[in-house]
């Protein structure tokens, strides 16, 4: 196996070094794929640095602090300390192949972590002992569990000061179930830890182990009749025997084990990695990837085998640009062997690609291999054909295979960018779509009327690192407005409009004439098209050119320059020319009828309201209730799942929420986090749609 160019890590040993990162393939029933998800701040990366080093992968670990460490290797990633895109480690350990996907943390970056789920057998939750149970926590281990996977619970930073650990084991028994349950406990002050699922023997911080081995046992021999019986006729299971058992039990959520470390001194890692190897599934042992054949309500649901021998079916669950590879597609293997030089159909496409290079993958490092099993993760590069979500086979009967969409939030933090210099429009154009490409939750759209382009994204630090990125990596100087709010027009009673095009200037003219009726639909209804013209007013061939005319009316809007929703238009009448008239009249015609009809129709402009997640301290909640009154907000609930930190489930509108981590890091110190997704839209106050429509007509003198 070649090693690619810059395989050297500034941790320490070359990540792709013989017996460390890639070896002999040592067989599907060997592979463990695992992905770290949880809140920022959690020691994931650290976490995942302290599992290379013991594993011998490094021969010393970076820190994030430094910015040297294997997962972390972007020049933006080590400058903010954080963890932006998900990351592929790649390494062998005691015969045994790991895959591990170490997850940003910051809800901003939920595209890049979500995703990661879809490629492991295993979702490992890293907490941070200090901070307990965070609002991305919750996020994860439900979608997890919503996708079948076996999940695991990591408390982080057991050497920390001023902890209660048995506390914050309780309170995950009461968020996450009585089913979450210790495999090891800390010992020696947490210095230390001590199995107590193999073992029975010793004293634990929380006292003797025996209790919790036999509540592990317990929980394990309830998914198999005769281990229960056994059990209550002879008192105990030998840990050795129940690894069928368990595995039921990890599969269907019977068992979510959790184990104690610290990744800063070591404490617990060796343990993890036992855990990892001796009791987590193995892709054939894990719950089987769920795909659907077909699209919408006819789509039929399959299982993908984890047999080396049957046909191929991987999944890309990661686009990014390589500097010395261009676009690589990071996916997992479902089923069937994956062997380099062999042809993968992308979806539907005809054409096969040629699979020229195969790699696997450890932080920057690529090793190229020659085949991917069942389980592995591994990565193809120059196929341009490749995109976020494709499914890949080798087989033509295969092509309407994909997975269940994952739900991702809805980008609703929009802003204006454009070129520092003039003449660059395309290259930024060409940019933009390179990083969408790579993450699902960035949407690029470009507005005709105003000849804007605009980003949508998950919050502002989302889209800052948009344009650091821009910046940096693509040295790309870009122009920015603030950010825009993704307002929308709809109309509140039923009105007609009527356009007569005429157009004559020697010689063959134009002529259309339409007549039309607009109905407002239910909210989240969409847009509906009716033809209802009868007796031949508007020939046939000419219905497409007037709905071409009416959509280019309700993406452009009428009243604001919003893009128009929820609403009907029905076309009822109308005059044609046997000789002048053509396509670009009805169009024209079309549009202008739409435009009369919604002036009429008591038109609104409609603002995106969201569901607003704040975490901060109790003694601040008069203060972020009280704002967000002001803010036209409304409070729904509060709850409490770490002592002395109230979460506050509300409402409020996107526009009141610009800059509004800055406010709560005002409200709380610097304490506090929040979550938004989009919960619906609904009108404007009066005075708000006014500004808007005057806005929007002063836009249009100046044009």
């Amino acid at each position: 196996m070649a090693a690619h160019p810059s395989t050297q890590n500034e941790g320490g040993a070359a990540s792709g070094s013989p017996g460390s990162a890639v070896g002999a393939h040592p067989g599907i029933a060997a592979i463990r794929t695992l992905a770290l998800v949880g809140p920022a701040g959690a020691g994931k990366t650290t976490l995942a640095e302290a599992m290379l080093l013991q594993a011998g992968v490094i021969s010393q670990a970076g820190s994030v602090e430094k910015g040297n460490t294997v997962s972390d290797h972007e020049l933006l990633e080590r400058r903010m300390q954080h963890s932006l895109q998900t990351t592929v480690l790649q390494f062998q350990h005691q015969g045994l192949r790991l895959h591990l996907l170490d997850t940003p943390g910051a809800a901003d970056f939920i595209g890049q972590s979500l995703p990661a789920l879809e490629a492991v057998e295993s979702a490992v939750l890293v907490l941070n002992a200090q901070n307990g149970i965070e609002l991305m926590a919750k996020r994860m281990m439900e979608t997890a569990a919503a996708r079948g996977r076996t999940r695991l619970i990591v408390i982080n930073k057991i050497d920390a000061p001023d902890i209660d650990l048995a506390a914050l084991l309780a309170q995950i028994q009461s968020v996450f179930g009585r089913e979450c349950l210790p495999l090891n406990l800390p010992a020696e002050g947490g210095r230390r830890v001590i199995d107590c699922f193999f073992n029975r023997e010793g004293q634990s911080d929380f006292g003797p182990v025996e209790a919790a081995h036999r509540a592990l046992v317990e929980q394990v021999v309830e998914v198999d009749g005769d281990f229960v019986e056994r059990y209550l006729n002879e008192g105990d299971v030998d840990a050795s025997e129940l690894h069928a058992p368990l595995e039921q039990a990890l599969r269907e959520g019977h068992l979510i084990p959790v184990c104690f470390t610290s990744a800063k001194s070591g404490a617990g890692v060796p343990e993890l990695l036992e855990v990892f190897e001796r009791l987590l599934p193995n892709p054939l042992e894990a719950n089987p990837q769920q795909l659907l054949e077909g699209e919408g309500a006819d789509a039929r649901p399959l299982q993908a085998s984890p047999d080396a021998a049957a046909h191929v079916i991987a999944q890309v669950f990661k686009l990014n640009v390589d500097p010395y590879l261009g676009k690589m597609g990071v996916m997992r293997v479902h089923q069937g062997t994956l062997r380099k030089n062999s042809q993968l159909f992308v979806g539907h496409a005809r054409k096969p690609i040629r699979v020229s290079h195969l790699f696997m993958l450890c932080g920057k490092s690529h090793v190229e291999v020659d085949e991917a099993l069942p389980g592995d993760i591994c990565a193809i590069a120059k196929v341009d054909e490749l995109h976020y979500d494709a499914v890949l086979h080798d087989a033509q009967e295969d092509e309407h295979l994909h997975l269940a969409p994952l739900d991702f939030p809805t980008p609703v933090h929009g802003l204006a960018i454009a070129p520092a210099r003039h003449g660059d429009e395309q290259r930024l154009w060409d940019l933009l779509n390179r990083l969408v490409d790579e993450d699902p939750c960035l949407k690029l759209t470009h507005v005709a009327q105003t000849n804007e382009t605009l980003v949508y994204g998950l919050g502002e630090l989302h889209l800052r690192v948009m344009l650091e990125r821009l910046r940096e990596s693509y040295k790309a100087e870009v122009l920015t407005q603030p950010p825009r709010v993704a307002y929308r027009e709809t109309i509140s009673a039923a009105a007609e409009g009527h356009y007569r095009h005429k157009k004559q200037s020697g010689g063959a003219g134009q002529f259309g004439e339409v007549y039309l009726r607009v109905e407002p639909l239910p909210r989240g209804s969409g847009f509906e098209f009716r033809d209802e013209v009868k007796g031949g007013t508007i020939p046939g061939q000419f219905m497409p050119a007037v709905e071409k005319g009416v959509r280019a009316a309700l993406d452009s809007g009428v009243i604001a320059g919003y893009p128009l929703v929820d609403l009907r238009v029905v076309v009822f009448d109308g005059k044609h020319h046997s000789v002048d008239s053509k396509e670009v009249a009805f169009v024209t015609a079309g549009k202008r009828a739409l435009m009369a009809a919604v002036r009429e129709a008591r038109a609104l402009v409609l603002e995106p309201i969201v569901q607003i997640e704040i975490a901060a301290p109790e003694a601040a909640m008069g203060d972020i209730t009280g704002d967000l009154a002001a803010r036209r907000g409304q409070v729904n609930g509060t709850s409490s799942l770490v002592p002395g930190i109230i979460t506050v489930q509300g409402q409020a509108p996107l526009a009141e929420l610009s800059s509004y981590q800055t406010r709560l890091n005002a409200m709380t110190s610097g304490q506090g986090r929040y979550t938004i997704a989009l919960s619906h839209y609904e009108a404007v106050p009066p005075n708000t749609q006014a500004q808007l429509v005057a806005a929007h007509q002063v836009g249009d003198e100046d044009d």
